[in-house]
């Protein structure tokens, strides 16, 4: 039976008790992030019925990147909780729509963004983006800016980086963090298999068991940082050569055994001939060494003719993305489209997210290739050190 406001005796989890009380707030973001079964997800579903029941005449949209995936999981704990509160109300119900009415006159609708201009369509009052992370912070940004009154998101932070992190971690944003132990009703076998990874994955423990920010296993640099200035020290370059996709240079400085890499140059529909006019002014010193794309032995020719100092790569790819992995790695703020491919660059997965084979996928990768050549061909060998014998 349907219910008045009257009549609400429920418990909430966490989860949701903090989502109720962040909604009465001035923040206009509410971002849960959390581990495997912490009932995040579950929480907000009991929240958004709490507060449909007690505000009048409300529009709330649920939404995911798939229909499909809302009914595997958000809708599903929908009904799962209308169902153990006894409030389902089968006549309250428009299945062909995915809309569930309530008798204050506000509703839920539940959609997926497979058509894209779904997201164009009609406002809301309140909206909750169920694992925003599959989401565009394009697809979003059209959301968000149809939404009156507050946005709620949730996800498991298995990314790097990606724009939901911002979002939480903006001035605008309240952040719930919630783990397994937080799910009092969660079976022991399902416990087990979470606990299971502090011994077996560290990473999947770091990201489904304790809920914090990690890295997929299929993203292959993880371990940079970013930086605003570099420190002196040993300079050279590597350079990927383009013309349809960008020509991309970058600088290396090694010092004290930490390598920092600055963007210098990524441009498309670059000949040979205006590359010999830009290096000059961008590489300082005329004998630094230049690692470059191997494949094109004649463009490498022709630099060296106009007396630049360059030399061909070691292409060896899963060897170099080893060695640039076993530096400490620092990034300048300033480069740009450098930290866009760094947080893309990723081992190529079957169908279930499992890396394959030692081989990443080749999308936006000319920046991190260039700072490959340079810091592989450069510091593969055994380097001679001065020390007291």
């Amino acid at each position: 039976m349907s219910q008045t406001s009257q009549e609400i005796r429920v418990k909430l989890n966490r989860p949701a008790r903090l989502t109720a009380k962040a909604l009465g707030g001035h923040h206009r973001y509410i971002c849960q992030e959390g581990g495997a079964r912490s009932g995040k997800t579950y929480g907000i579903m009991q929240c958004l019925i709490w507060w449909g029941t007690n505000n009048a005449k409300k529009k709330i949209s649920v939404v995911s990147h798939s229909l499909p995936h809302l009914k595997r999981g958000a809708m599903r704990d929908f009904f799962d909780i209308l169902e153990s509160w006894e409030w389902y109300d089968e006549s309250m119900h428009n299945k062909t729509d995915n809309i569930y009415h309530f008798d204050s006159g506000s509703y839920v609708e539940f959609f997926g963004l497979e058509d894209h201009d779904r997201a164009k369509g009609p406002g809301r009052d309140l909206l909750f983006c169920n694992e925003a992370n599959l989401l565009s912070k394009a697809l979003f940004d059209q959301l968000d800016m149809r939404t009156r009154f507050k946005v709620i998101t949730d996800l498991n932070p298995s990314d790097f980086d990606i724009w939901c992190y911002h979002l939480a971690d903006s001035d605008d944003a309240v952040k719930i963090h919630s783990t397994y132990r937080d799910n009092a009703f969660l079976p022991a076998p399902q416990k087990k298999v979470i606990e299971g990874y502090q011994d077996a994955d560290p990473m999947m423990w770091k990201v489904f068991g304790l809920g914090e920010r990690g890295a997929s296993q299929e993203q292959i640099y993880t371990h940079f940082k970013i930086v605003d200035h570099v420190p002196q020290g040993e300079v050279f370059y590597g350079l990927d050569f383009g013309y349809r996709n960008p020509t991309a240079m970058v600088r290396v400085t090694l010092a004290d055994e930490c390598i920092y890499v600055h963007e210098m140059y990524y441009q498309s529909g670059i000949t040979t001939g205006e590359l010999i006019e830009i290096i000059p002014d961008k590489v300082l010193d005329h004998m630094a060494e230049i690692y470059c794309d191997a494949a094109e032995p004649k463009t490498i020719e022709e630099l060296y003719r106009a007396g630049l100092n360059v030399k061909p790569a070691d292409k060896d790819v899963y060897a170099g993305i080893m060695k640039v992995k076993s530096l400490p790695l620092y990034v300048t703020a300033s480069s740009t489209n450098l930290l866009n491919e760094l947080r893309k660059y990723k081992w190529k997965t079957d169908m279930n997210g499992k890396v394959i084979d030692k081989e990443p996928v080749k999308l936006d990768d000319h920046l991190v290739d260039a700072m490959r050549y340079a810091v592989f061909t450069k510091l593969k060998q055994p380097r001679l050190t001065w020390g007291v014998l």
